[in-house]
Parts: structure tokens; sequence; C-alpha cells
């Protein structure tokens, strides 16, 4: 297992830009392909992006591409999510997991770990 650190949110206004890392305890984080996923106050969790374990392969949500970079750096044990050109609608806590087994990059059933999130807030 790993434990994972979420930091970078904020209050930024829209069009501005933030970045996320993600933190991972242990050795053996270059085992786990990692995610982000992001939840607005009375809504479901839901998707953003996702990196492979060697971060050669990345996906994102239609919702986000285009604007959010997601990557990673093993050995540092810290993924990144660089989101640009915010919008009031991308509001929400923000929380990275890692999936061990390498499938189900979009599901959030699939990943064992979770971060505790941080929170995102973009003014209109």
């Amino acid at each position: 297992q790993v434990q994972l650190v979420e930091s970078g949110g904020g209050l930024v206004e829209a069009g501005g830009s933030l970045r996320l890392s993600c933190v991972a305890s242990g050795r053996t984080f270059s085992r786990y392909g990692m995610g982000w996923f992001r939840q607005a106050p009375g809504k479901e969790r839901e998707f953003v992006a996702a990196v492979g374990k060697s971060g050669r392969n990345t996906y994102y949500a239609d919702s986000v591409k285009g604007r959010f970079t997601i990557s990673r750096d093993n050995a540092k044990n810290t993924a990144y999510l660089q989101m640009n050109s915010l919008k009031p609608e991308d509001t929400a806590v923000y929380y990275c997991a890692a999936l061990s087994t390498g499938l189900g990059y979009y599901d959030a059933a699939a990943y064992d770990n979770w971060g505790e999130g941080t929170q995102v807030t973009v003014s209109s």
C-alpha cells in the first residue's frame, strides 16, 4: 500500500492556473498508476486524469482535455496535475489515487489507495 498526500489547492480566479502535487510514501510508487478525481458539493466523485506507471500513457476526462496535464516523477514519488484556464465549474475537492492493477483508470472503484483531498476554488 501507499499513503498519498495532496497539496497545491487554493483559491484562483477564472482563467488562472494551479498545480496540484501528490506525494506517495514507500518505495513502490512506480508500481502504481496514478489518477486524479474531483468531487463538487452535491455531486458524485468524477474522473479527471490518470497516468500510467512509467508516465508514458495519460488519460483525461473530456471536460479537462487541453487544459489539464497530468505527469509523474517516480524519483520523487510524486504525481502532478497542472491545471490551466480554470473555470468556476472546476471548483471541487481534488483527490489523488493509486491503482495497482493497471486496469480501470477511469473507474474510481478500481483504485486501491486515496489521499484526503485538496480544495480547489475558482472564482468567476
